[in-house]
């Protein structure tokens, strides 16, 4: 991938869900098939050819430097905490000095989507999209919501869970964010992407949605959890 990208992954979150089954350990370093969640998603980056990858760390930021160091895969491995909670919107407007390139390829440390990193990328430029977000394909969208698009792509609507949502497209975690576009949020304030973001720059017209057929997953439950090792083992054979 060009380097006008500049890469980075939230890996903020608490995994209070998962506790039952992780213990205090961060949702991003839980183990799935001997290794750390977050090397999966760093794989992804690293045939994308990213040089630099900035994790957006929260609480127990230095159990996820210490588990992944400095370097992985070639890549450089650097690091933004959080003095406070700051949410998901607020990390990355944090970590913005450390991403020096026009435009945020941001992932979501908690789930996974088998996407062509470079095509969406190509999407993202004929699109012109000021912000852009892969849509997963999901038989069942109530822990999610849905997102819904025009037929040239550019989201019109995110709908809020509801129990019969029924299949649909949903967020799955990887954006594409024009810098100019996070230098608009203040700093230092807590914002989140999904909630305050995403829904402002939909509604001015600059979000658009890239609909990928590849499988995902959100580790975010006990039973997500649980069924990770199956989703990476399919992905193997």
């Amino acid at each position: 991938m060009p380097h006008e990208f500049a890469a980075a992954v939230l890996a903020g979150g608490r995994g209070t869900r998962l506790r039952p089954v992780v213990g205090d350990r961060q949702k991003v370093i839980a183990n799935v098939g001997g290794r750390p969640f977050l090397t999966r998603l760093l794989d992804q980056l690293a045939r994308a050819s990213a040089r630099e990858v900035v994790l957006l760390t929260g609480h127990g930021a230095a159990r996820v430097s210490d588990a992944l160091g400095g370097e992985y895969g070639g890549m450089r491995l650097t690091y933004s905490a959080e003095p406070g909670p700051l949410g998901t919107g607020g990390a990355v407007r944090r970590a913005l000095p450390l991403l020096a390139a026009p435009t945020v390829l941001l992932m979501n440390g908690d789930s996974y989507c088998d996407v062509d990193l470079d095509a969406f990328r190509r999407f993202h430029r004929r699109r012109g999209a000021g912000v852009s977000l892969v849509l997963a394909g999901v038989p069942d969208a109530s822990r999610y919501g849905r997102v819904e698009t025009d037929s040239g792509g550019r989201v019109v609507r995110f709908e809020e869970k509801r129990r019969d949502a029924g299949a649909g497209w949903v967020n799955a975690g990887v954006y594409l964010i024009e810098r100019a576009m996070l230098e608009e949020a203040p700093p230092d304030v807590p914002l989140s992407l999904e909630r305050d973001l995403m829904p402002a720059w939909a509604d001015d017209g600059r979000a658009c949605g890239f609909r990928c057929r590849g499988r995902f997953l959100d580790i975010g439950t006990p039973e997500s959890y649980a069924a990770s090792e199956d989703f990476f083992r399919a992905e193997a054979a």
